[in-house]
């Protein structure tokens, strides 16, 4: 294993931001493995800390496949995680929306220039990210429909989903978008978790990640097969929002079942407590996302079902 600086960014008052890429093999720029863009993304720094500890070990048993090369950054954001903060602390950028960055622009597009420098020479690149509402997910692959994506690599991950959505203008800035249109084989990874730890989620994760590098021939590593994906379009989730504020207690949690008109959720008066709205299924199917916060806003999206066929 290699640890080598990929940025420096200095400050007049603390130390220095240093951000650090992991190397394993050398060789063809194989894989690129991103971890938190965001300072609340603690689970996918965890997984990253966790797939560097077991690639250094592969690495000492000569597992990793002559000829070929294995970054992992776990992080691209130290100053956000150190206070608390998901995006930039100074002026709430969010880095994976500043790519391919601009090398004389502002901070955080400064940032991104220096990780997409090196993470566009990859031919396969990972990225653990979150979603843009808090909650909890399924674990699955997600791919931008740019018409670069490649769903059969997908499966090879072997999550229980892989999920296509559309392409917007915004995620014009995204590593993810920025990948695909540099020709790199780009995949994000959802976990269960984003501000807490998930152990098992996490393994899952890891072990996904080792997976598909080993039937990428980057790794010798015996796992277990892992799920064959169903693949599903974004749009053929249904949204669950809600009709009013107050605090929220969730029924169902990711992959439970549920059947159309059951109670998903309550809201209630935050003052009085009583039950002021019961937030019903639209359809049969299998929860995927579910929100995570105790209160919520008039309009919030806290499910996301993936429909039952025939429902």
């Amino acid at each position: 294993m290699r640890k080598e600086t990929i940025i420096t960014l200095s400050n007049l008052y603390r130390d220095n931001m240093d951000i650090y890429g992991y190397y394993f093999g050398k060789g063809d720029k194989s894989a690129c493995v991103i971890g938190a863009c965001r300072g609340n993304e603690i689970q996918q720094l965890y997984i990253c800390s966790q797939l560097i500890r077991r690639l250094k070990e592969l690495e000492e048993r000569g597992a990793i496949v002559k000829g070929k090369e294995i970054m992992v950054i776990p992080t691209i954001n130290t100053a956000s995680i150190n206070l608390g903060k998901r995006f930039w602390p100074t002026d709430d950028s969010d880095i994976n929306r500043m790519f391919p960055g601009d090398r004389e622009g502002e901070t955080t597009k400064q940032i991104a220039a220096g990780i997409f420098d090196k993470a566009k020479e990859y031919s396969y690149g990972i990225q653990f990210t979150s979603f843009y509402i808090p909650g909890d997910f399924i674990p699955h692959v997600r791919m931008m429909d740019t018409g670069h994506q490649n769903p059969s690599l997908a499966n090879l991950f072997g999550l229980p989903y892989v999920i296509i959505r559309e392409a917007k203008p915004i995620d014009k800035v995204t590593l993810n978008y920025n990948w695909q249109l540099n020709d790199t084989n780009a995949f994000s990874v959802y976990t269960s978790s984003t501000d807490q730890i998930d152990e098992p989620s996490a393994q899952m994760a890891v072990a996904s990640v080792l997976r598909f590098l080993t039937r990428m021939g980057m790794i010798r590593y015996s796992s277990h097969s892992g799920y064959i994906a169903s693949v599903i379009h974004e749009h053929d989730l249904a949204s669950v929002r809600t009709d009013c504020a107050g605090i929220y207690r969730p029924h169902f949690q990711p992959g439970q079942e549920v059947r159309r008109g059951e109670v998903l959720a309550e809201i209630l008066d935050p003052l009085e407590g009583t039950v002021i709205s019961q937030i019903l299924a639209p359809a049969e199917g299998i929860v995927f996302f579910a929100h995570a916060q105790p209160l919520v806003m008039e309009g919030v999206i806290i499910y996301k079902i993936i429909r039952r066929l025939h429902s």
